[in-house]
């Protein structure tokens, strides 16, 4: 594996800065594929074999991301965004399996590392590099099933949406009263249609 210092710049850069998260993700990402065997994480060998599963969607997701080389496209890496600093590293290989959540009293612990540094994210950022991984971290053993539909490689299905007609892969579809919908007309979407000014009730478009 690639240094810390090494794939800290590398994170920042892909990142596009260096910050306390940027290094706390890196640091979970060394410490999580450390407890499951995986020592090159970026070589051919594991690049269908190593999936990770991140719960939150801040600076530490972009770490994660450039420390493991897993990717969203590559459906290596999935988003479980339950808003906590944590993440789950399968080696498929070997079925073993982690969980590694940052520990709240590892920012109160900043200052013993990082003595004299008045920014407190920079006392942080610091920190958080020397921090050792049982004060930055806890962990758990855990087993981590991956639906096929999830794996990486072809998609397993592919139907048409009855309403929209849009095409839905991966058994993303949804069967009500016998038709296959997708999930935005079944259940709503994160969009809702815009509305012209002239196509409001009581707007002339004069």
């Amino acid at each position: 594996m690639k240094t810390l210092k090494e794939q800290l710049a590398e994170s920042a850069a892909f990142h596009g800065e260096g910050c306390p998260g940027q290094t706390l993700g890196v640091r979970l990402a060394r410490a999580g594929l450390q407890r499951i065997g995986i020592d090159d994480p970026l070589s051919e060998r594991w690049r269908k074999q190593l999936i990770v599963y991140v719960e939150i969607d801040r600076c530490a997701a972009d770490a994660v991301m450039s420390v493991t080389g897993c990717r969203v496209g590559k459906r290596t890496l999935k988003i479980v965004d339950h808003g906590i600093m944590a993440a789950g590293f399968l080696n498929l290989e070997t079925g073993k399996a982690v969980r590694v959540v940052a520990r709240e009293e590892a920012r109160k612990l900043a200052a013993k590392y990082a003595p004299g540094i008045q920014d407190k994210y920079e006392r942080q950022r610091q920190a958080y590099e020397v921090m050792p991984d049982e004060e930055l971290f806890d962990f758990e053993d855990v087993n981590i099933e991956v639906p096929r539909q999830d794996m990486p490689g072809s998609p397993v299905s592919r139907v048409e949406c009855s309403s929209c007609g849009n095409a839905v892969q991966d058994l993303r579809e949804v069967r009500r009263s016998g038709a296959l919908l997708c999930k935005p007309c079944a259940e709503g979407g994160y969009f809702t249609p815009a509305i012209s000014p002239e196509m409001e009730p009581g707007v002339s478009s004069s």
